[in-house]
């Protein structure tokens, strides 16, 4: 092996502040591992485009040249084209929640609407909180503007509201500047808030007078129990955040925010600053593919896949991981959330298991304070079953070894290094 490099910065003392609390992307450093062709990567929340007919997308790219391609080719509109916008009205209209074409703009993915949102709502030290554990992609986009992160602890229904009372009776005078949510099977845990919840936690955001950010890119995929309103179906001023990348192909780099128009209004100018408008063209593509039913085939046929790959990993959880571990049953989405005995450390498993040829995300990676040390977050979207079985199995036997390791220890009056009693 040889040495790291060191490379050395000229311009170090000229970056903004701002930038030494940008955290890197756990899931993003994980990928040139997962890219290996001998690695089963339960790592990464990669929709299955394999299923995605290549044929439809094509079929749409050629229409679009062919019947609109002095517009699709152009600049665009920064709230994004009208007929898409249409598109996602009825998306939203299917899951309970009206919208009119002025009450959204399209953005580059749900995570350029997380970037706006902070670029728009954060100054330094302002407090957000979110659910603990939350999305990685939201703590990278918050931290570039430097606020304080709180974390509300979350259960099998969700956000615990009682715990956000709590928090926001002593938040202070400032109070928090939102609070983000992902209320339909949470990354990372995989949970799903309960109706009562949600209500509460809209009760609660109005006595208070705290904006409701809503991320829901996993609200389709949904493969038991009933559907659950969104909370901007139960209350107008949430904000709320959607994207294709699960529905469609996240290549397209297309989302959308519905808001109340004030809020909108701050965050187009924002936008404009950023990219000017979303591409013309992919935005054309997308209401091609949305027309007629041929998408709800291809979306059904995913959500079908995902749940027999969810059976999969629960199964071989069962079977394989010890009595000591524990982890939740998502009824849709992409993640399971695993939780080992408090002494273990699962960054320090991870080297290991990516020798084994598997990899996860480590449980500290979704929090801002490095919490959930003993947590690790499994991903069923991608891979084949026969592929998850054999990944689940590869990890227990990291997990079996340390346990092993940490009995033998703990029987001489010791404790191994790599363990956090």
């Amino acid at each position: 092996m040889g040495t790291a490099r060191v490379v050395f910065d000229r311009w170090d003392g000229r970056y903004a502040a701002r930038m030494t609390g940008v955290r890197s992307s756990a899931v993003r450093d994980l990928f040139a591992a997962a890219s290996r062709p001998d690695v089963i990567s339960l790592s990464g929340g990669m929709p299955d485009v394999r299923r995605v007919p290549a044929e439809a997308v094509l079929r749409a790219t050629r229409e679009v040249l062919e019947h609109q391609g002095a517009t699709a080719l152009q600049y665009g509109a920064s709230e994004g084209r009208l007929q898409l916008r249409e598109t996602i009205v009825g998306l939203m209209g299917e899951s309970g929640v009206r919208l009119r074409v002025d009450d959204l703009i399209v953005t580059a993915g749900a995570q350029q609407g997380l970037d706006l949102l902070a670029k728009v709502f954060l100054d330094p030290g302002d407090t957000v909180i979110c659910e603990g554990p939350t999305y990685v992609g939201a703590l990278q986009a918050f931290s570039a503007y430097q606020p304080r992160i709180v974390h509300v602890p979350l259960d099998e229904r969700g956000m615990d509201t009682d715990a956000l009372e709590e928090l926001l009776a002593s938040v202070g005078p400032r109070g928090a500047k939102f609070i983000y949510t992902i209320p339909n099977f949470q990354n990372p845990a995989g949970v799903t808030m309960c109706p009562e919840r949600r209500r509460r936690l809209i009760e609660l955001a109005h006595e208070y007078d705290i904006p409701i950010v809503e991320d829901d890119p996993y609200g389709r995929l949904r493969f038991e129990g009933g559907h659950i309103l969104p909370l901007r179906a139960l209350d107008p001023d949430v904000i709320h955040l959607g994207t294709f990348s699960k529905i469609f192909a996240p290549g397209m780099r297309l989302g959308w925010m519905a808001a109340p128009r004030p809020i909108l209004a701050k965050v187009l100018l924002a936008k404009q600053a950023a990219d000017l408008c979303g591409s013309a063209f992919t935005q054309a593509v997308a209401e091609v593919y949305f027309t007629g039913t041929g998408w709800r085939r291809v979306l059904a046929d995913l959500t079908g896949a995902y749940g027999e790959r969810r059976d999969a990993m629960l199964s071989a959880l069962d079977e394989h991981f010890p009595p000591e571990v524990t982890w939740t049953h998502p009824e849709g989405g992409f993640f399971v959330w695993v939780t080992l005995p408090s002494y273990l450390d699962t960054k320090s498993l991870l080297a290991e298991a990516v020798e084994l040829g598997v990899t996860f995300v480590p449980g500290a990676d979704f929090a801002s304070d490095g919490s959930f040390r003993n947590c690790l977050r499994l991903a069923f979207c991608y891979e084949q079953p026969e592929q998850i079985v054999e990944g689940i199995r590869r990890i227990a036997e990291v997990i079996d070894d340390k346990l092993e390791l940490y009995r033998a220890f703990a029987a001489a009056g010791a404790v191994p290094a790599g363990t956090r009693p």
